[in-house]
């Protein structure tokens, strides 16, 4: 496999035409090397237009959702990010290259075991990849400018809302299948949150949120 060419057609073919057309996001689709947070098992389908899987449940997210929440997040230098759901550490490296610092929060040891030493191969230093159930948020380190759920929730919990800084914004797939929406909440005010529908998809039940079922408002 020519891997360069492969990657190419991902960003052409999959990611363009998803409205993904901010040249930073693509520039840096080429520098995070996504072939490098792949099971080795499923290297050959690095640049494949679905979802990989990891094993314990959870899954990769196709490149063009990844693509497409980043480029929604606008994230800058200044930010302090929360990526909820490790899974291989690809999409912390991502919001890390633009971001000041991200913590990251896997519930399952082995995958949070293995995107670090993902994370410190690629050269990657300001993630924190931390072992526990981030259904509620990681408040010991917010408030945040970013948040992101790296998987899906049938609500969103308030009490990850409660963690995002006035100005900042969370990105996340909600809803039940076969009907979810990706989100973007801002925070606007203390409490006060304004919503936009993004896109229509379907991805797997973040680990921990799941086994919560339905929040209680």
């Amino acid at each position: 496999m020519n891997i360069e060419q492969a990657r190419f057609n991902m960003i052409e073919q999959q990611i363009r035409p998803w409205e993904v057309l901010d040249p930073q996001v693509l520039d840096l689709l080429f520098v995070v090397k996504r072939e490098d947070f792949v099971p080795p098992a499923c290297r050959a389908l690095a640049f494949a237009d679905m979802e990989i899987p990891l094993g314990h449940g959870q899954v990769m997210l196709a490149p063009k959702i990844e693509a497409r929440l980043l480029q929604e997040l606008g994230v800058k230098k200044t930010d302090k990010v929360l990526e909820i759901g490790t899974g291989s550490g690809y999409m912390a490296a991502l919001l890390a290259a633009r971001a000041e610092h991200v913590v990251t929060v896997e519930l399952v040891p082995e995958l949070a075991a293995a995107a670090r030493q993902n994370l410190e191969r690629a050269g990657v230093a300001n993630v924190t990849v931390e072992t526990g159930n981030g259904a509620e948020g990681w408040s010991q380190r917010g408030p945040y400018d970013v948040i992101v759920l790296s998987g899906s929730a049938p609500v969103l919990p308030p009490e990850i809302l409660k963690q995002l800084r006035v100005g900042g914004r969370l990105a996340a797939i909600v809803g039940e299948a076969p009907v979810m929406e990706a989100k973007m909440v801002t925070c606007t005010a203390d409490g006060v949150f304004n919503t936009i529908n993004l896109f229509e998809t379907v991805a797997p039940a973040l680990s921990g949120i799941a086994a919560k079922n339905h929040f209680e408002f």
